[in-house]
This record gives structure tokens, C-alpha cells and sequence, in this order.
């Protein structure tokens, strides 16, 4: 595995908790930390050569990393392939960048379009594979195009719609894409309005989710005609723990670390909240939290 060092920071049988917001998950059997863009798409071609599984973490939002690790290649893009730039009306990021840093970099420069982003803990390829969204604004909204590696290992641009943006999901998602950079169309908007608008979200954030303890975010999709946070607290479910993990007590609809718990028990609470919500009300909670590892 010695080539794989030449590519940027490599490790064996890393630890995956301190690369996640849910601060859980075992060893990567081994891990890239990409140097730069031609580095992850040569790292990418080596390890498909070698036939490895690769999977790929931005800001380790939204996902659950089994305690017994993830076999293959673990790809992180933090702190790296972050680079924001802005032409006229348009800001081209990397797929490493946050979608906070986005929207600040956005605002700075008086482009309005991505204050819903702002306090969306995550990447911006993470961000654009599941189309994420928050506050009636999705990044679908505001995707010009996106350029990628496909199943073929060739680089190539993506228009909005054929990205084909749905619900928490898009073709990139669907066949395994992995995002390289992502142009965002915004438009002209007085700075001040742009920051207050972002702080005022950002305080709702603050006053209603359990920012203070770990979590994937959202735990659960929005069926269509309810919120899952409010089918989970008319279930008496607010609070209910499975080992370490809990329902949060601010906000039904996280599942929170709050004392080291384990990808078992997040998933033994996530079932039990699925089960007791479908007896009392018929209605199917889909994860949005995504399972990854198993070794």
C-alpha cells in the first residue's frame, strides 16, 4: 500500500470516531487523506485497480460508522480540496470546503442565495450528493453545476437538472459519484441583510437542536404530511436511551451521543423509534443518517 502515501497523509487502521459529528466508529483499515484534486483521483484509480472498497467522508456529517470499523479505503476531504473561489455571480468550491465556510465566503462577497446552507453541518460534496437542505432552501436551489468523477473514472461536468436533484438525493448518490467541485449561481444582496439573515437562522438552529452534544444531524427523513420529530414526542419517545445513545430532549427528531455510545446502540434506538411511530401513527420513518462500515 506504499503508493497510496505518495497521494497525501495515509494511515492504518485509523480510528473513525474523530473524523465524524456523531464522534463514533472504528478503524478504517486504511485511510487517505488527499493532498490535492489529482491526488484523490489518482488515489481513486489505485484503489479500483486493487480492487478496494472506497468510501468517501466530507465533514462526517450524516453518517454512522460501525465500532468494527470500515474495510477498504476510507477517503477523508477535510481540510483539503476546500479552495473557494468567486466569479461575478457565481462561487465554485471544493468538495472539501463546509457549506458554512461556502456561505460565508458567498456573503462576504454580497451574494445572496446560500444562507440556508450556513448552518448545515456538512460538505459541499456531501452536501450535493444528498441535495441537502434546510429552512425551505436545498442546495438544488442554488447548484449551477458540478463536476465529478464518474463509474467510468472520468471527469465530468454535471448541469443542475441533470444532476437530477430530489428529496435528500440526486444521480450522483444513486450511482456512486464522487464530487470534485460544485458551482453555486447566486445573486447580488446587501451584505448586512445577507449575515443577519444567516445569524437569525443559525440562533433557531442554536434554540431548537442539540448542538451541544454529538449527532449525524437529522436522524430521520421528513415523511410526506408529518415531522418525524414531532411523530417521535406525540410517541412519548423524547428522551428514550438505548446505552449512550438518546433521543434529544431538545429536539425529537436527533439522536444524540450523549455518553459514548456505541453504532449498536444508535441503531437499536433508531429501530425502536421506527417500530413504536409506524404502531401509533402508520407512518414509516426513513433513516437519513447513512450506515457505513460492517467488518
Amino acid at each position: 500500500m506504499n503508493s497510496f502515501e505518495n497521494f497525501g497523509s495515509f494511515y492504518r487502521e485509523e480510528n473513525l470516531d474523530k473524523y465524524t459529528t456523531f464522534k463514533i466508529g472504528g478503524p478504517a483499515e486504511f485511510l487517505l487523506i488527499p493532498k490535492d484534486e489529482n491526488s484523490l483521483v489518482e488515489a481513486i484509480k489505485t484503489a479500483k485497480q486493487k480492487n478496494m472498497k472506497i468510501t468517501l467522508l466530507g465533514n462526517g456529517s450524516n453518517v454512522l460508522i460501525d465500532d468494527s470499523g470500515v474495510e477498504g479505503l476510507v477517503i477523508v476531504l477535510r481540510d483539503t480540496l476546500n479552495d473557494i473561489d468567486v466569479r461575478e455571480n457565481t462561487v465554485i468550491a471544493g468538495a472539501g470546503a463546509t457549506l458554512r465556510d461556502t456561505a460565508i465566503f458567498a456573503a462576504e462577497h454580497s451574494l445572496g442565495g446560500m444562507e440556508f446552507a450556513h448552518g448545515i453541518p456538512g460538505s459541499v460534496g456531501g452536501g450535493a450528493i444528498m441535495n441537502a437542505g434546510a429552512y425551505d432552501g436545498e442546495l438544488k436551489d442554488v447548484v449551477k453545476k458540478v463536476r465529478l468523477i464518474d463509474s467510468n473514472l472520468e471527469i465530468i461536468e454535471l448541469s443542475n437538472k441533470e444532476m437530477q436533484f430530489g428529496y435528500r438525493d440526486s444521480i450522483a448518490q444513486m450511482n456512486n459519484y464522487i464530487i470534485l467541485s460544485v458551482e453555486f449561481e447566486l445573486f447580488n444582496k446587501n451584505k448586512e441583510e445577507i449575515f443577519a439573515k444567516m445569524d437569525e437562522l443559525m440562533q433557531r438552529r442554536i434554540d431548537k437542536q442539540p448542538l451541544e452534544m454529538p449527532s449525524s444531524g437529522s436522524t430521520f427523513r421528513r415523511p410526506t404530511g408529518y415531522f418525524a420529530g414531532k411523530l417521535i414526542q406525540d410517541s412519548g419517545l423524547q428522551g428514550l436511551r438505548v446505552g449512550g445513545a438518546m433521543i434529544s430532549t431538545k429536539h425529537s427528531g436527533f439522536v444524540v451521543n450523549f455518553d459514548n455510545a456505541t453504532s449498536q446502540n444508535v441503531k437499536d434506538l433508531i429501530s425502536t423509534v421506527q417500530k413504536i411511530v409506524m404502531e401509533k401513527f402508520g407512518v414509516e420513518l426513513k433513516r437519513e443518517v447513512k450506515y457505513i462500515g460492517g467488518r
